[in-house]
């Protein structure tokens, strides 16, 4: 492949056996360029089966190829490639055997035509050419090559006004060389030096065609230095009009015989000319034409985009809507429970309770299953009363043996046992003036549970190693899943402390008893997964929030949220029923293992809900394990437990697990 490189009116010839070509400022490119506007990596040249092909790289100041603008083109014999000022002209290159020359309907004829037979045949060869070739660039090649051949020229030239069709007499600058091709149809490399720009702007400002027999000798162009210089004798220009517009002109000339164009050949040309302006002016329309699909088809996906955007955003608003629009159906509650979804009657009677015990600064004991929620509502206690610029602080008592659970509440000094290196505060001081929530304190020991009943008495904490007494002023809120009046009435729980933590007394009912929270929250908790996951929120139709509501969620809270992440991976932009997970399908079937028809036969036969709820959190504990293969701290994380809280209920119930 061979390259001419224009550079500080200087040029050079290079030549390449392997593509690509890179070009740039780089040293290591294969064309290195000291210029100041070319880019390190500016662009560069590859094959594509047998096209050359030019591609910008991102450069700062950009490309053009024949003048035009582009980030990647073909390229063809003669195409210029001009980059921060320097030009490069693809001379050759083994592909584009008999490219040049190849013009259809021209292969079998002379180069000048005798009979008027031969020359019409000739011209309706070439004007069927014409009107077949699509793209631009190829049929400026075209037009040149069949005004040689019609008139029998030496060299052509095609010149356009790219930006100015309305001027006559355009500035040279203005002016483009866009195809300059020799008889035997190869091309000329930097035309603008070996042909009269003078002649081709008398054209231009004239309107008309010039034809001279003799250059050399015509006292017309006496003015042109260029004439002598080059030496013409015989020269033609042509105007490519349309609609009285001059697109370009169409120059030929022979160095070599005077008086080469006569009659026939001056209207040949001019015939040529006005097919060949009629050709530029539907070339460029169809290029119009395709540009504006290609914006219209990039706006059409823009608009869908923009639409599945408008949609997403709308179905989101939708859905805190429905929320919004349910809690205000029912009257809430004097406070913010804003971070609390429901509407139904159990839950309005919980807030009633809730705007009574936030006005006082008692002990608060929140019961309810696990995965209700407690937590929740410690929260609404302490941040809608008095204490709610003090620190609010949590500890599960479930996930912590005894040794690390009094270290952890009552803290410790340095060397108070192995492994205490440093003096820490206990969660009692942390929590001094504000709120401590205790959750699961029905799993604490009775040891345990005589430390904090001396704390909650004489309201003086003592770090472990310590003789140091402080006093603490702390509001305890505590929670369990479990009925702390029956581990009283069991003997596994103190009667002193339990009058102690619960003066107040908050139940939280079950989610299966919250008839019509469940879409609510299904909604609220899939925004909220897809938000933290960053990605879209997916349509919950109707169908599929009738199966979640007909579920009787043993986890509750929990177990729905954890549904709603899932489904956040799964589905795309609609949650089909097939993307629920297995237990939430069966469970809303109502076959003879439905959790629901259980429950209502053991209602029936006067059964205790409570040994329900407890079957059916043995029954998903045992589900937990199957799934993990026996890993526990897998099982636990599925439930939403510490591994420590799933440990003490395998006890409780007894589960062993496989060997």
């Amino acid at each position: 492949m061979k390259w001419t490189v224009y550079q500080d009116q200087g040029a050079s010839s290079l030549e390449f056996s392997e593509t690509p070509i890179h070009i740039g400022r780089a040293t290591e490119c294969e064309i290195s360029l000291k210029v100041p506007k070319v880019s390190r990596h500016h662009g560069r040249v590859e094959l594509r089966g047998q096209e050359v092909w030019y591609v910008d790289q991102n450069s700062a100041n950009g490309s053009r190829i024949n003048g035009r603008p582009t980030r990647e083109a073909r390229l063809r014999v003669g195409d210029q490639v001009e980059i921060g000022g320097v030009r490069l002209v693809l001379e050759s290159w083994e592909g584009t055997s008999g490219e040049a020359a190849s013009l259809s309907g021209l292969d079998t004829l002379s180069v000048e035509p005798k009979g008027p037979e031969e020359r019409l045949r000739t011209f309706s060869n070439i004007a069927r050419s014409l009107a077949q070739e699509e793209e631009l660039q190829p049929l400026l090649r075209r037009i040149v090559d069949s005004a040689l051949a019609l008139v029998g020229g030496e060299r052509g030239f095609l010149v356009l006004l790219e930006d100015q069709p309305d001027q006559i007499g355009a500035e040279l600058e203005d002016i483009q060389v866009r195809v300059a091709r020799r008889f035997d149809g190869s091309d000329i490399v930097v035309p603008q030096g070996r042909m009269s720009m003078g002649l081709v702007n008398k054209v231009l400002s004239e309107g008309r065609a010039l034809v001279s027999v003799d250059a050399s000798q015509d006292e017309r162009f006496d003015a042109m230095a260029s004439v002598e210089e080059l030496r013409l004798r015989s020269v033609m220009g042509l105007p490519i009009a349309v609609d009285g517009r001059i697109e370009g002109v169409l120059f030929i000339d022979n160095r070599l015989t005077d008086g080469a164009f006569g009659e026939i050949q001056i209207e040949t040309g001019e015939l040529l000319a006005s097919h060949a302006a009629t050709a530029i002016h539907n070339a460029r329309i169809r290029e119009a034409l395709k540009e504006k699909a290609r914006s219209l088809e990039a706006a059409h996906q823009e608009v869908e985009k923009l639409n599945e955007e408008l949609g997403r955003r709308v179905q989101e608003q939708g859905n805190a809507l429905d929320v919004v629009r349910s809690e205000l159906d029912r009257e809430r509650g004097r406070y913010d429970y804003s971070s609390i979804v429901g509407s139904s009657e159990a839950m309005v009677t919980v807030f009633a309770q809730l705007d009574r015990f936030i006005e006082s600064d008692l002990p608060v004991l929140i019961e309810g299953e696990s995965g209700t929620g407690k937590e929740l509502f410690a929260r609404a206690v302490h941040f809608n009363g008095a204490r709610k610029s003090r620190p609010f602080v949590t500890e599960n008592c479930a996930a912590l043996p005894d040794t690390l659970l009094e270290s952890e509440l009552f803290g410790h000094v340095r060397g108070a046992f192995t492994g205490a290196y440093k003096n820490k505060r206990g969660l009692l001081e942390q929590a001094d003036g504000g709120t401590l929530f205790l959750d699961e304190v029905g799993d604490m020991s009775p040891e345990m549970q005589k430390k904090l009943l001396r704390v909650l008495q004489e309201g003086e904490v003592r770090a472990l190693g310590s003789e140091e007494v402080r006093k603490v002023n702390v509001r305890l809120v505590a929670a369990s899943n479990r009925s702390l009046q029956e581990l009283v009435s069991a003997g596994k729980f103190r009667e002193d402390l339990y009058y102690r933590i619960a003066v107040l007394s908050l139940k939280l009912p079950p989610l299966r008893d919250r008839r019509g929270d469940v879409p609510l929250l299904a909604q609220h908790m899939l925004a909220r997964a897809a938000k933290e996951a960053e990605r879209s929120v997916p349509h919950l139709p109707h169908e599929v929030l009738e199966v979640l509501d007909r579920h009787v969620w043993p986890g509750n809270i929990r177990e729905l949220e954890n549904e709603m992440r899932r489904l956040v991976v799964l589905a795309s932009d609609v949650v089909l029923p097939e993307h629920l997970s297995l237990a939430v399908r069966e469970g809303s079937r109502g076959d003879s293992s439905d959790t629901a028809q259980a429950a209502a036969l053991l209602a029936a036969e006067g059964g205790d809900i409570r040994e329900l709820v407890a079957d059916l959190e043995k029954r998903s504990i045992e589900a937990a394990l199957k799934e993990s293969g026996g890993n526990k701290s897998r099982a636990a994380r599925s439930l939403g437990l510490s591994r420590f809280a799933l440990q003490r209920k395998l006890e409780k119930y007894g589960i062993v697990l496989d060997s």
